[in-house]
């Protein structure tokens, strides 16, 4: 098991454990996408350099394969020429250039190896990013359908306080409404028949007081006549 996969299985493990615990279980599976986006944007590159590595152990090894094929085809010449000496030289160098190939075979063979190992690695983890996204667009969705939910029973529990205040009805509203206006008018009406009340009252009063006067003005008509006063 790659150092990689190790870190891998670690982070999921503690996601796993975090996410039971999670208030916000959206903000945490963003920490771990963006953790995880991080380490494939690492794996990719560490990619392409061991492809290029590959590549070039493979170049190397191609081109020791044809100098060993071109040194065998010089020692048949010079042996054909009569050149034995020529002939041991270019066999010699066959044999370093078929050791040189073997070597950068094992070389090449080895990264390939590793190569294939990453590229697994590398879909893997795309894989989970793209697992862990969609869980996150499903939970992303939860959450706000709650948060929607919280929204809308506190508007009415807000609405329920307000419409305990008022009677829970409107109709106790205008009742009470009604009932003020008709303390007010009563009040009014009070006064009205009061202010009337003394308006008779002071009637009734000089009305008493023009007869006592009409009666008093006749005892001294009376009066004079008796003294001999005769009314014109």
């Amino acid at each position: 098991m790659s150092i990689i996969r190790r870190v891998r299985d670690i982070t999921a493990a503690t996601l796993n454990e975090r996410l039971e615990k999670a208030e916000d279980p959206v903000k945490l599976i963003d920490q771990f996408l963006w953790s995880t986006r991080e380490e494939i944007i690492s794996a990719e590159r560490l990619y392409q350099q061991y492809s290029g590595h590959s590549n070039h152990l493979k170049m190397q090894w191609l081109q020791a394969e044809q100098q060993k094929e071109k040194r065998e085809q010089q020692a048949l010449t010079a042996l054909k020429a009569g050149e034995e000496h020529m002939a041991r030289v270019a066999l010699h160098d066959k044999a370093a250039s078929e050791e040189r190939a073997a070597q950068y075979r094992d070389l090449y063979e080895q990264s390939n190896t590793s190569l294939v190992e990453l590229e697994e690695q590398l879909r893997e983890l795309r894989s989970e990013y793209q697992t862990v996204y969609d869980k996150r667009e499903y939970y992303s969705a939860r959450m706000e359908s709650l948060r929607l939910q919280q929204r809308m029973n506190a508007r009415y529990a807000g609405q329920g306080i307000h419409n305990q205040g008022l009677g829970q009805q409107p109709s106790g509203m205008f009742r009470r409404l009604d009932d003020r206006i008709s303390d007010m008018e009563l009040e009014a009406r009070s006064l009205r028949d009061l202010r009337r009340s003394g308006q008779e009252f002071l009637s009734e009063a000089g009305a008493v007081l023009q007869s006592a006067i009409e009666r008093e003005m006749e005892q001294l008509k009376r009066k004079l006549q008796q003294e001999g006063w005769k009314s014109q």
